[in-house]
């Protein structure tokens, strides 16, 4: 917990110490409504619910901030590389600040936003690694044409959070999309009593499954926490009252209209709709909708849902180049990208917060690092503690990892701790400094660690491995590690400078 007073938490010194799952064998296609949110919760989707859950968690504790929100996200390299790529389009970026690290786009974009955005890559993450089926794609598609939509009257009506509408929409059939991506035979059965014996959606659903799908959305929603407007848009049309809950209707009735065609009944009565809710012209909404059209075709590319793009594109008959425009970032790019981010943020009155949190994501993902952390000592000086960490697998954000600094004999901590420079432990050269209880708290990997310092007296280390993967750390990991961790110090010195 920080404060004005102690932005950076160094007070944590004085606190006192805290003290995979295995997989869950797939059973046969679930027959209640219970039955089947376990079952996507819990064994086709649990990153999705173990990520949603956390956030909740973070969001809802003043005490927690951009870091433990940038440390959800940082569990995945996939996900935090996705949702970085959607960050810097126009669609959230307008104002084309660039944005290489998370913690920066949460400051630029918001949290929240970030935290929408984080749902929907995770989700479709989840989903889109499952075999799609056509109908599958077809829901995903739909959910994210809709939101475009949706959000485009938000924004014309003055909405206080069009993002907030955007997210609702895309959420609002999560039902659907999760029964579609993981179901088997009663997903064939719906599908034949809507084809063979003309039953309507909803009864097929009924029928086959003893519920419909929509609860189905609702039992998830409130599972995953995802939120109000979430919650409350996927409630049946009589019980909702929310003017936003009809930007999400409105934005799948549009969906709905454009399937039938531009000369349809329906498609008139969508921009019938439209005109009295946003005293549009006709013409002015009818560019719209083909405009927001290319632009959901765009965004689901984004997500990785090509399949999607395509069917939603299909709507207006238009070519759409399905190659992924997503370059893979060269690492010497992304290193010099952060530096810069660095550099800024000590340049300015900073955020002695943002500097470290920046550092720590450089060495992360600029080295690319299994395990990072900055561990403060504590009062005793013979136990480091936990400030802030990436990559390490913990039951929950509650518990902090521990390392023990002893000097008989001298372990790996208390011997960097007695330096000034960093230090590139080998268990074949350093061997003995490996003791047991080490071992037990990172393994016996090679490792790079660093003294941080503040007020010329050390007050706890970086530390950095690749202990997951096993991968080998080379002299450039090493420069480019001394590098950034150097950047704390220096950011730390600044700081005690400033306060005088």
């Amino acid at each position: 917990m920080t404060s004005k007073n102690d932005p950076l938490g160094l007070n944590i010194i004085e606190m006192e110490m805290d003290v995979l799952s295995p997989k869950i064998v797939a059973e046969p296609e679930p027959l209640t409504l219970k039955g089947w949110t376990h079952v996507l919760c819990n064994e086709e989707m649990p990153i999705f619910s173990n990520t949603a859950l956390r956030i909740h968690d973070i969001l809802s504790d003043d005490r927690k901030g951009a870091m433990e929100l940038a440390s959800v996200i940082l569990q995945d390299p996939n996900l935090t590389v996705k949702l970085l790529k959607i960050s810097n389009t126009p669609h959230y970026n307008p104002s084309r600040q660039k944005m290489v690290t998370v913690s920066r786009a949460i400051i630029i974009i918001g949290s929240e936003v970030i935290r929408e955005l984080t749902l929907v890559c995770s989700f479709l993450e989840g989903i889109l690694s499952a075999t799609n089926k056509q109908q599958a794609n077809e829901e995903i598609a739909q959910a994210i044409h809709a939101a475009v939509h949706a959000k485009a009257l938000a924004i014309a009506t003055d909405d206080s959070s069009p993002e907030e509408v955007f997210i609702a929409t895309l959420l609002n059939h999560i039902g659907s999309i999760s029964f579609w991506c993981f179901c088997g035979e009663q997903g064939e059965r719906i599908q034949a009593l809507i084809k063979d014996e003309n039953y309507s959606r909803e009864e097929a659903e009924k029928k086959v499954l003893g519920f419909k799908l929509a609860d189905l959305g609702a039992s998830l929603s409130k599972a995953w926490k995802l939120g109000s407007l979430v919650e409350e848009s996927i409630k049946p049309k009589a019980l909702n009252k929310n003017p936003r809950v009809g930007l999400v209707q409105l934005g799948y009735e549009i969906t709905e209209a454009l399937k039938e065609g531009t000369d349809s009944k329906e498609y008139e009565d969508c921009v019938r709709k439209i005109e009295v809710l946003t005293n549009q012209s006709q013409k002015v909404i009818t560019e719209n909708l083909r405009d927001n059209t290319s632009a959901a075709s765009d965004i689901a590319r984004q997500f990785g849902a090509t399949d999607a793009a395509m069917l939603i594109q299909s709507r207006f008959n238009q070519a759409v180049d399905l190659e992924e425009s997503s370059p893979v970032i060269d690492k010497k790019q992304l290193q010099f990208q952060i530096s810069q981010d660095i550099t800024s943020i000590i340049s300015d009155q900073f955020d002695i917060n943002l500097l470290l949190e920046t550092v720590l994501e450089g060495i992360h993902r600029g080295v690319g690092m299994d395990r990072t952390i900055f561990s403060l000592l504590v009062a005793d000086k013979q136990t480091l503690k936990e400030r802030l960490s990436l990559g390490w697998r913990k039951e929950s954000y509650e518990h902090k990892v521990i390392f023990n600094v002893t000097e008989i004999p001298a372990n790996l901590f208390f011997h960097t701790l007695s330096g000034t420079q960093a230090f590139w432990a080998k268990p074949s050269v350093n061997a003995r400094m490996y003791t047991l209880r080490d071992i037990n708290a990172v393994g016996k990997n090679e490792c790079f660690m660093m003294p941080v310092f503040f007020n010329k007296m050390p007050i706890g280390l970086i530390y950095a491995d690749r202990g997951l993967s096993g991968d080998p750390l080379n002299e450039d990991d090493f420069n480019t590690f001394k590098y950034f961790a150097q950047q704390a110090n220096i950011g730390l010195t600044l700081y005690r400078l400033q306060r005088g």
